[in-house]
């Protein structure tokens, strides 16, 4: 709903517009991701990363067609680009402390890379694997019994696998010196069994330059540099380039998504991309004159809010020159409750949205009115981004007048590191064999990238790559977790890091204080006896000094 909005504020000016890299500061957790596009290793990986909110699926192919089978690159390329760039694609939920466009701008390059070598692969399954189909199916089928066989538990079964190769190989050899027949169909049958096995050498050369370029883009991300994503497929040439076009547009209107100032609260798992409340502050007293003889002279929450806003805005100033506070993020936002188990979400929409932004008008009528009962509502959001990425921390600030009480609330939201498996970085392959000579000492001898089952799985996986869905549905896909955001999905709790622990704990007082002041002045200004509100005051900046932070969305109801 909320792209058909949003495609109408877009630039669609011919020209090529391909957004910027990462921000500063938050290349750590966007390199991390980034680099899932790049991996091979088993796609099964991805369930490592599943948390109690939030968990990825892996939906298996056919039982006879495992060799179709994507790793983690290919996966995770295919899952992030459907997903984020999808014509018929549902809302994304942004991604604070990270740049999603430049994730999917490697997906975007890594696909890139890998058809290029499965065009090269295809050309060779077609030369020495078509021409020489019966050959070329019965390789196959040693193939993919030897990884049925190999994927057992049991050692004795994985040797066997190996035997059986090694059987056939035995057999074939046989087989080319001594045949029941002659002539041409003597020939065939000889190229036929060697072919295939001349392919297989041709496409090890080729999957193994590939898999080198591959794991140097993955290790480049993580050492904080790397090669820069490559997508001319993004760059309209001519305006009847349609496909450049859409994939242009795509990546204008995901920015524009990140830019949202809607998000979504879904109960314990808290606002949706800012993780889940660890702390909640609540002042709420009456409005009453200073001087009873006179009426307070009205004002409205939004009113408070823009005092708060202002306040805020001095955070990163204090009166020693110590540090202290780097410039946050301060946005009013629109916080839309949705189920803890919803699917989906859905943007706001109409004249009082604007490519995913709604309007500051709209945003003041929903601060000043709809504070009870159904609907949206206001949150002033200060926001810190840490650890380069790695670290969100966001206090949520929101005012209400019901009757005759004031209430202020104030709630700590802190969203910790990408898992760990993103950050991981390439292995050698190696494996330890007995010197010659001094037996009794081993040493690394070192593998090659792609082994001989990887070599097969690619060549077999080339010629369907031209259309995606088929391989889909022969050796299965990742499916993300919804609702769905590059960030969320895969983030690990702060508190088990001492120092993000101590950073998110660290922020609350001044912010709590701060906006307790402005709200007070706010209200001395109009006539209103704060003696109260003072006093609370003071009770809370004990209380937020708790070292320990909670669980401030489970209820004990």
């Amino acid at each position: 709903m909320g792209a058909a909005v949003a495609d109408d504020a877009f630039d669609l000016t011919p020209g090529a517009q391909i957004p910027l890299a990462g921000s500063a500061g938050q290349t750590a957790a966007t390199n991390a991701l980034a680099s899932a596009a790049y991996r091979d290793s088993p796609v099964a990986e991805i369930l490592k990363t599943d948390n109690e909110w939030h968990k990825s699926t892996v939906t298996p192919g056919r039982k006879w067609a495992t060799i179709f089978a994507p790793n983690l690159g290919e996966a995770f390329s295919r899952a992030v680009q459907v997903r984020m760039l999808g014509g018929a694609r549902k809302p994304l939920i942004q991604s604070f402390g990270l740049e999603p466009q430049v994730v999917v701008e490697h997906c975007l390059a890594a696909t890139r890379i890998r058809k290029e070598r499965d065009s090269w692969l295809t050309a060779v399954m077609v030369l020495c694997g078509l021409i020489f189909l019966p050959g070329l199916i019965a390789w196959l089928l040693v193939f993919q019994i030897r990884r049925m066989v190999s994927r057992a538990t049991d050692k004795r079964a994985s040797t066997l696998a190996t035997a059986l190769l090694a059987a056939v190989g035995v057999l074939a050899a046989i087989f080319l010196l001594k045949l029941p027949f002659t002539g041409f169909w003597a020939w065939y049958a000889r190229a036929a069994i060697v072919a295939p096995v001349v392919g297989w050498l041709w496409a090890k050369q080729i999957c193994e330059r590939t898999a080198k370029d591959l794991r140097d883009r993955w290790a480049g991300l993580l050492a904080g540099g790397g090669i820069a994503a490559k997508i001319p497929e993004a760059v309209p040439g001519s305006p009847g380039e349609t496909a450049a076009e859409q994939l242009r547009q795509g990546l204008a209107r995901l920015t524009a998504e990140q830019q949202s100032n809607s998000v979504f609260y879904a109960g314990p798992k808290g606002i949706l991309g800012m993780g889940t409340r660890w702390g909640s502050w609540h002042l709420a007293e009456d409005l009453v004159p200073i001087d009873p003889d006179k009426e307070i002279h009205p004002f409205r929450s939004w009113d408070v809010i823009r005092a708060i806003h202002d306040q805020l805005r001095m955070l990163e100033r204090g009166p020693l020159n110590t540090g202290g506070f780097t410039r946050p993020s301060i946005k009013h936002w629109v916080v839309k409750p949705i189920g803890e188990g919803a699917a989906e979400v859905s943007r706001p929409t109409g004249t009082d949205v604007d490519a995913y932004q709604v309007k500051t008008h709209a945003i003041q009528e929903i601060c000043n009115k709809q504070q009870f009962g159904s609907g949206d509502r206001h949150y002033l959001g200060v926001q810190w981004t840490l650890w380069d990425g790695q670290l969100v921390i966001t206090m949520m600030i929101t005012v209400t007048v019901l009757h005759e009480t004031l209430r202020i609330e104030v709630t700590g939201h802190a969203l910790g590191p990408v898992h760990s498996l993103f950050t991981s970085a390439p292995a050698a392959k190696v494996k330890e064999v007995p010197k010659a000579i001094r037996f009794w000492e081993t040493r690394e001898q070192k593998l090659p990238l792609v082994d001989s089952d990887e070599v097969v799985r690619l060549a077999v996986r080339a010629p369907f790559t031209w259309y995606p869905p088929v391989l889909d549905w022969l050796g299965g896909k990742l499916v993300l977790p919804e609702p769905f955001g590059l960030r969320h999905a895969w983030a690990e709790q702060p508190w088990r890091h001492r120092f993000m622990a101590d950073d998110a704990l660290r922020a609350a007082t001044p912010v709590l204080r701060v906006v307790h002041s402005a709200a007070i002045r706010l209200m001395k200004e109009n006539g209103v006896d704060t003696e109260k509100f003072g006093t609370r005051s003071g009770v809370l900046s004990g209380l937020v000094q708790d070292a320990s932070p909670g669980k401030a969305d489970l209820y004990d109801a």
